[in-house]
């Protein structure tokens, strides 16, 4: 397939409703020259792991890769992420929590995320799968509400894991910014479980340990106001 020269700088949802996950994967690729060969290798070997192991995830219109391609172009892109473990960790954010079993193997034993994390570890290095492990949902509580425990655990957890801050907020970006790119009933429960998190990620965005620059933290706070918009304009309609 051929692509546009402008590829490296359309914006990523764009290149989604254009161009597809051939587009994002054109754009990953056209991201990822700007490491060395090892780098490179290690970050293709990540996303060929996320592609198999979401091969047959969908959210809603889209395959699943296409959600977690745009989490690691935005950290490589908008965020300036040049750490490759922050990197892979973005590609597998979501495998441990959707795919333990899997991703542990048929001879795992045990509880399945701590196996899961563990063939992470053993493949791409225990700081990988410290950070996924961070960004992983923990089993909760049915008697409690969902999105409250949702917000205490992204709160507790990316307190203590600064970089684990920049793969949340690309994942939580991609969702709440945009949540105008999806459609059904997902908008308002999308809305409704993101928008109490604004005030927590620019906390969280604000500490002088979260290590990114100034422009990219001016950056994720335009990005924020822009969710608080989306999410006032959907659930805050007049009856």
């Amino acid at each position: 397939m051929d692509f546009p020269a402008y590829l490296a700088t359309m914006p990523m949802h764009a290149i989604t409703e254009i161009h597809g996950e051939p587009g994002l994967l054109e754009r990953f690729r056209l991201e990822i020259r700007a490491f060395d060969a090892d780098a490179r290798e290690r970050l293709t070997e990540a996303l060929d792991l996320a592609a198999e192991l979401h091969r047959d995830d969908r959210r809603v219109r889209e395959p699943y890769l296409n959600h977690l391609l745009r989490v690691a172009i935005r950290m490589m892109h908008h965020y300036q992420v040049r750490d490759v473990d922050v990197i892979v960790a973005g590609l597998l954010h979501d495998a441990v929590e959707d795919h333990p079993a899997e991703l542990a193997g048929p001879d795992a034993s045990g509880d399945p995320t701590e196996a899961a994390l563990a063939a992470l570890a053993a493949r791409f290095g225990p700081r990988v799968a410290r950070l996924v492990g961070a960004v992983t949902n923990p089993a909760y509580d049915p008697e409690r509400d969902r999105d409250v425990q949702y917000r205490e655990h992204v709160a507790a957890s990316l307190d203590r894991e600064p970089w684990a801050r920049v793969i949340k907020m690309s994942d939580f970006t991609d969702n709440g910014v945009g949540v105008i790119h999806t459609v059904g009933p997902k908008v308002t429960r999308s809305a409704t479980k993101y928008r109490p998190l604004v005030p927590v990620f620019r906390d969280l965005i604000a500490r002088p340990d979260t290590p990114l620059s100034a422009p990219v933290k001016r950056h994720i706070f335009a990005q924020l106001d822009l969710a608080e918009e989306r999410f006032s304009a959907i659930l805050d309609q007049p009856n």
